[in-house]
């Protein structure tokens, strides 16, 4: 690591640092060279601050070492970290009030790609939830072969979203709430380890053995929220992490797109509560979120004729459409027959042409599940 990068990191280390003050300091012209080299009277006077207030020249030099310490850890695990005083640093995290001075990162995915979408949601995820992730993933891989999709790694939705970029061939990044010494939930360390390999990353601004504690997660949630173009919430109850997530997301003036679920459906609680206050726009097609975020792929033409998560219908399609669209599972032909009220040779036929035009699938069992799902 060379003498910038690594001093950069050091500031991090030092107690009561900020990103506001890393901007104070840059744009007071002061290098981080500069920064732990200068006496405490001459930088606190480039500064314009009490000399007997910060900085104290021992308390830099304890933060010089910690980062030697972290830079062994890091060259012996393959890890790379870069901070606000880097060219490379992300640049959707520059004017965050709450910057992470340093991320540390396992992997070689693009932190600043041009196209990066974050997707979260509850641990205790639907086959709804779960299916819609996938469905949207793999359409938007078709248009952009480089987006990247952030998540938390947390089980749920977390898991569908990194699992669904894997499959499409998407670079995936997720944004743990501990050091890279670890990965938690522990049952999600092969998922680590493939996405590693798979051109994505982990990433933390944790050093070394900081354990995952309850607030750390919060604190991540921030990063999730802010380091992409859009966030997209699955599936969420009234409260929880994903709802921390869509608020910090608010308050930033991302994107904020949300999966309706049906009332009453605890893990849609709060996604249709996010689009009944309208802080976000009801989730649709790929091409519908394109058009949102003014995505406009390159050499590819999006079909006119794509279909729409939510399409008009009328009639026994819409009844059918209605019914399938809020279940959990594929649905047996007794359970529609009974929720629509249509009769079976009716319903029979309009299945049929529902499964002609590609709209549902029919599943071992008699069973029936949307295709857009």
């Amino acid at each position: 690591m060379d003498s910038h990068r690594l001093l950069g990191m050091a500031l991090s280390f030092v107690p009561g640092m900020s990103a506001s003050l890393v901007r104070h300091i840059e744009e007071s012209g002061v290098t981080v060279e500069d920064f732990f080299s200068s006496s405490q009277q001459e930088l606190c006077a480039r500064l314009s601050i009490d000399s007997n207030a910060s900085f104290d020249r021992m308390l830099r030099d304890e933060a010089r070492f910690k980062a030697e310490k972290e830079t062994d850890f890091m060259l012996r695990h393959g890890i790379v970290s870069v901070s606000m005083t880097d060219d490379d640093y992300p640049s959707r995290l520059l004017d965050i009030d709450k910057a992470p001075l340093t991320i540390f990162k396992l992997g070689n995915a693009d932190l600043d790609s041009p196209k990066m979408l974050s997707i979260v949601g509850t641990r205790h995820a639907t086959a709804y939830g779960m299916r819609y992730v996938a469905s949207l993933v793999e359409e938007l891989s078709a248009y952009f072969p480089d987006l990247v999709v952030v998540s938390g790694l947390a089980l749920g939705i977390d898991s569908a979203a990194h699992e669904a970029a894997l499959r499409a061939g998407l670079p995936t990044v997720a944004v743990v709430a501990h050091g890279l010494n670890t990965i938690y939930p522990s049952q999600n360390r092969d998922l680590a380890r493939r996405i590693i390999a798979s051109g994505g990353a982990i990433i933390s601004e944790y050093p070394f053995g900081t354990q995952p504690y309850r607030s750390r997660f919060l604190e991540r949630n921030r990063i999730v929220a802010t380091m992409t173009d859009a966030v997209l919430v699955a599936e969420s109850a009234e409260k929880g992490g994903a709802m921390s997530t869509a608020a910090v997301a608010h308050s930033y003036g991302r994107e904020l797109i949300a999966l309706p679920g049906r009332v009453g459906d605890e893990m849609s609680a709060g996604c249709n509560r996010l689009i009944r206050s309208q802080k976000a726009i009801m989730a649709g097609s790929a091409a519908e979120l394109m058009s949102m975020l003014g995505w406009q792929p390159e050499n590819v033409v999006v079909s006119p004729r794509q279909r729409n998560l939510f399409p008009e219908l009328s009639g026994k399609e819409k009844l059918i459409y209605d019914h399938l669209r809020f279940t959990q599972e594929p649905a047996p032909i007794d359970e529609i027959r009974e929720r629509t009220g249509i009769s079976i040779h009716e319903l029979l036929a309009t299945l049929g042409e529902m499964e002609f035009d590609g709209m549902v699938e029919r599943l071992p069992g008699n069973r029936f599940a949307l295709i857009n799902y």
